[in-house]
């Protein structure tokens, strides 16, 4: 696995193959092996280009005529349908019309420039260039100016558009929508008290409900228009394409904003191979997924992981450790405590999908339920909860109280482990019994608490189960944000566990995505790592500090 998953990311050669019956292959060499039934040798290829011919192809070895590593293939990795492979043809820029400073404007132009060695015109913005306009460079240079062009161009006219309805949309849904459910609700329970419409009140909702709605009808236009000038200005864009021809000679005409990155593998040196192993590696660690989750980074799955095993070992963590003094230190021997024991001990073998279905009936249903009944009732009555839905707060305590049983026991037994003679020493020496606890105790039995909190948090890091049904979703936004709260306990969540299960079992083309769960993988268990490491470097600075006083 971690070969699979440190490999992924490298530009493996691409081949031309030339089979027996004269037909072509272009893609890049997998694994071989045996074919169980014919006993021949046969080699899986993966030719991308999945809209045209299947992605993966199974070739035996020897119907292979010549295989060669042209220099001018290209590999792109696109925002949809994922890669493509073929040989880049001519590429298509359209200008646009632009005002210029003494009110005159310019209008659109397409042209048609090759790239052959007449090289290809990279213009800026308001530009009308002559069609034998040239700037030298290679294929791929010109290609990555083309790219950058159409990202610029995408920054300038598209994107204001896009911010606009976004604000536009988080002000309909944070503002407008909300305060006129409180509205209907407060005049709602008005009339249900026995005020007429009449009523001062009521008539004062009843003007606040119509500007709300009129409000609301004039941003959703404003909203519209918004929407189709993003779209046109779209169109133009998308018009800057970049023509490739498959090996079979088919043409595809590949707009230039889609083509998130490209590669020539049988011509890149080791240096610019470097270069773009490590950019995908930072997309990966950076970027939202894309394509279904198939392709793009995974950056919102592994703040969510980090921040859940935070805020699970923030509520777990002290209440195992007080629960474990207590029935360490305080707690009378009795069938009750032997009783109490015994079901903790029980509770570490429990199914954690039977916590799951715990936590969605007590915390979802019945705690959350209760604040929104409580702090929302407008809320309720619209069926919007806030509380009452699965979120990364009823996930967090779901696995601390599956992981509580650990912390409880090994702070028991490090309790235990301590000689009676300290704690005669310290009470001989006049401390109390809450000072013998906190000044000698603890801190000796710390490392032996430490370790229950390293299991019970590897433990967390990979659970499924549990959150699938408590808020883990396949996509969703980081849970923290910009604006206050800062931390929204109330949204939905990506993890990595369940990234990896979604991506490996429910993805449209899990063949495809292979390479991405050895690396979400590979990514999850360096998680665990850094955060178990973290704990046991602490847990050997306690054990070091606190081994003299022990003896």
């Amino acid at each position: 696995m971690f070969a699979h998953g440190l490999v992924v990311f490298w530009p493996h050669p691409i081949y031309e193959i030339t089979l027996a019956d004269g037909s072509k292959l272009l893609g890049q060499r997998l694994e071989g092996e045996r074919d169980p039934l014919s006993g021949r040798r046969r080699i899986k290829f993966y030719c991308a280009n999945m809209e045209d011919m299947p992605p993966f192809r199974w070739i035996y070895a020897d119907e292979i005529v010549r295989q060669e590593q042209p220099p001018e293939v290209f590999k792109l990795d696109r925002a949809a349908n994922l890669h493509y492979i073929g040989y880049l043809k001519e590429i298509r820029l359209l200008t646009h019309e632009v005002a210029q400073a003494d009110g005159a404007a310019q209008r659109d132009s397409k042209v048609l420039v090759p790239t052959g060695k007449e090289g290809l015109a990279v213009y800026s913005r308001g530009t009308i260039p002559e069609a034998n306009q040239a700037s030298p460079g290679s294929k791929a240079e010109q290609l990555a100016q083309a790219i950058q062009w159409a990202k610029r161009w995408d920054a300038a006219e598209v994107e204001p558009w896009r911010q606009q309805e976004n604000q536009l949309a988080r002000q309909l849904n944070d503002q407008i929508k909300y305060a006129l459910i409180e509205a209907q609700y407060r005049r709602q329970q008005l009339l249900q008290a026995g005020r007429p419409e009449t009523d001062p009140a009521c008539q004062a909702l009843a003007e606040r409900i119509a500007q709300l709605t009129e409000e609301e009808n004039r941003l959703k236009a404003q909203a519209h228009q918004l929407s189709a000038r993003r779209a046109e200005q779209e169109t133009k864009l998308r018009q800057n394409v970049a023509l490739f021809v498959d090996v079979q000679g088919r043409e595809k005409h590949i707009p230039l904003v889609d083509i998130v990155r490209f590669s020539t593998p049988n011509a890149m040196t080791l240096w610019a191979k470097c270069r773009f192993y490590l950019a995908k590696w930072w997309e990966l660690l950076s970027d939202p997924p894309r394509e279904a989750n198939q392709d793009g980074g995974i950056f919102p799955a592994i703040l969510g992981t980090v921040l859940l095993v935070f805020l699970m070992a923030i509520m777990a963590f002290p209440l195992g450790v007080l629960a474990g003094v207590y029935l360490g230190e305080y707690a009378r021997d009795n069938w009750l405590v032997r009783s109490v024991r015994v079901a903790v001990n029980n509770l570490a073998g429990i199914p954690s999908i039977v916590y799951g279905i715990f936590g969605l009936g007590f915390f979802i249903y019945l705690c959350g339920g209760t604040l929104d009944i409580w702090f929302y009732p407008d809320r309720v009555e619209a069926r919007e909860p806030v509380f009452g839905q699965p979120c990364i707060l009823w996930a967090a305590l779901t696995l601390g109280l599956l992981t509580l049983p650990v912390v409880i026991v090994s702070t028991e037994e490090a309790l235990r482990q301590i000689p009676r003679e300290i704690r005669e020493g310290s009470y001989a020496l006049g401390a109390t019994k809450l000072q013998t606890l906190f000044r000698v105790l603890l801190p000796m039995a710390s490392p032996g608490v430490m370790t229950g909190f390293i299991l019970a948090m590897a433990r967390a890091v990979g659970e499924v189960a549990p959150l699938m049904i408590t808020g883990a979703v396949k996509s969703a936004p980081p849970p923290i944000s910009s604006e206050f709260p800062f931390l929204r306990l109330d949204r939905q969540f990506m993890h990595l566990g369940y990234h990896i299960l979604d991506i490996s079992c429910k993805s449209p083309n899990v063949e495809a995505t292979k390479g991405l769960v050895y690396v979400t993988t590979l990514l999850l268990l360096a998680i665990v790592l850094a955060l178990t490491s973290t704990a046991i470097w602490l847990r050997n600075r306690m054990r070091k500090r606190y081994y003299v006083r022990a003896i």
